[in-house]
């Protein structure tokens, strides 16, 4: 395993810990698709949560979360709508959150944005 692997399996990791605290159920983890990875899939109440999650070792290029792209946003969007209809979960609210880890301090920095993109599927 490299080293941007393993920074991603940590910053799954600290993701998912962060949204157990929070009450969501993890339902899945690196579900792949045709078209990419959905880093992890949860349920917040009813809501189907498909969350992204983006870790930087450091801020020379920008937070964590400047990560998102509008072009990784649409690649996500078209992943879940595969998810929602593999599973028959059309009828179902989803939204989408990013989990940004930034480990430039002492201790990870864990930001969780709900419903981070502009529009809900």
């Amino acid at each position: 395993m490299d080293k941007r692997q393993a920074l991603g399996i940590s910053g799954e990791n600290l993701a998912c810990a962060e949204l157990g605290r929070r009450g969501y159920a993890i339902l899945e983890r690196r579900y792949r698709t045709r078209f990419g990875e959905i880093d992890i899939i949860a349920r917040d109440g009813q809501t189907i949560v498909f969350v992204e999650v983006k870790a930087r070792l450091t801020g020379d290029f920008g937070g964590a979360a400047a990560a998102v792209t509008g072009w990784k946003q649409r690649r996500i969007a078209e992943m879940a709508v595969d998810y929602l209809s593999r599973h028959r979960l059309h009828e179902c609210p989803c939204r989408f959150d990013v989990v940004a880890i930034d480990f430039d301090q002492a201790e990870p920095r864990v930001t969780v944005y709900s419903n981070a993109f502009d529009a809900p599927l």
